[in-house]
């Protein structure tokens, strides 16, 4: 029998993540089609071609990439791998940030790359190291990847620093990939995306996190026309073509998006307000927070944050991410974007959790 491939996150998510009081999850909650205010004449069951217009329109339109750029997805995870798959052959070189979230780079195992790694270190708030990244690339270096905001911290990576590794890149004849499924947490008027900052870069993101609409599986890439017609041939191996009465609720979706933007801000601006006072009574959590995003990624002083999570799930039913699924097991990963009750009971919990661990 050969390799089994997969993604060790994933199946845990799927499996062991639900609790009563659920802070794993990492985006707002899924909405109704009754908060969408969907009828049944919104919605037609096939079309066919290539990008379904009014959708990419709508994308377009709000992120000021022309038509020719875009590319639709399911959702950001597979956006990541048809970019990967377009972009990389096996062996090719690959540079990924660590800590990283686990399907991605299990994505570029999967498809053959030669892996090496940065470091984003908790020392140094997770910040993106431009020198760091310099001294690591090579001739044979196809892709670095990076998320904006950083899965597991949510931390922001400027615009400078962008271009610099950019620079970088466009050296050694690369490209950069950047997830950027979290940036609309921003909540700027005109959302922000480093597609703007140079031909070297390939962008994924969806409506996934941020707005509670994960089960349309509205993904999109922004590339280099040339580069976005490969990846709809390539698609045509993956996916054939998408569902169509999703791409119809998403257009919706996009009409009504600066409600569902107000709805999503006001969430998580009182949820992050909870979370942060639960930091200033914890000395045994260490933790970098970040001013936007969904989650945070604190480290465990004392004990074991593996025990800690298992203490969380079998006596308070409660469930954080385990930080060995992104390569830092002192760390837990805890979302914030749920149930404001929920969030305050879960944080008693973790509370007392912490309290038996130490």
């Amino acid at each position: 029998m050969g390799q089994v491939f997969g993604s060790d996150y994933m199946n845990w998510a799927k499996t062991s993540s639900q609790a009563r009081f659920n802070l794993a999850t990492s985006g707002l909650a899924n909405l109704t089609l009754k908060d969408l205010r969907i009828t049944l004449d919104d919605l037609e069951i096939t079309d066919g071609g290539y990008g379904y217009a009014p959708l990419v329109q709508s994308i377009a339109q709000r992120y000021r990439v022309n038509s020719d750029s875009i590319v639709t997805a399911a959702g950001t995870s597979f956006a990541n791998h048809l970019a990967m798959a377009s972009i990389i052959r096996p062996g090719d070189e690959v540079l990924f940030e660590q800590p990283a979230y686990e399907p991605m780079l299990a994505t570029a195992r999967y498809l053959g790359a030669a892996i090496r790694r940065f470091s984003r270190s908790f020392v140094n708030s997770f910040k993106v190291d431009p020198a760091e990244i310099d001294s690591l690339v090579t001739d044979r270096t196809r892709l670095i990847v990076l998320t904006n905001l950083h899965n597991p911290s949510g931390v922001l990576t400027d615009d400078q620093t962008l271009r610099a590794v950019a620079e970088i890149a466009t050296r050694v004849g690369a490209r950069v990939l950047v997830d950027e499924v979290y940036i609309e947490t921003l909540f700027e008027k005109e959302p922000r995306s480093a597609f703007h900052l140079g031909k070297e870069f390939v962008i994924t993101n969806s409506m996934t996190k941020t707005f509670g609409l994960s089960g349309l599986r509205c993904g999109w890439i922004f590339a280099e026309p040339e580069l976005a017609r490969k990846m709809w041939l390539l698609n045509d191996l993956f996916a054939s073509t998408p569902v169509h009465a999703a791409e119809r609720m998403s257009v919706v979706a996009f009409e009504q998006i600066a409600e569902l933007a107000a709805r999503s801000k006001e969430i998580l601006e009182r949820n992050r307000e909870t979370l942060n006072d639960f930091f200033d009574t914890r000395e045994d959590l260490q933790v970098v927070r970040p001013e936007f995003g969904t989650v945070m990624f604190p480290r465990v002083v004392k004990g074991s944050a593996d025990e800690l999570c298992r203490i969380l799930r079998e006596k308070y039913e409660t469930s954080v991410v385990p930080g060995s699924f992104f390569e830092m097991p002192e760390h837990f990963r805890v979302g914030f974007a749920g149930d404001s009750a929920m969030l305050e009971a879960g944080l008693d919990r973790l509370a007392q959790a912490l309290d038996e661990l130490n």
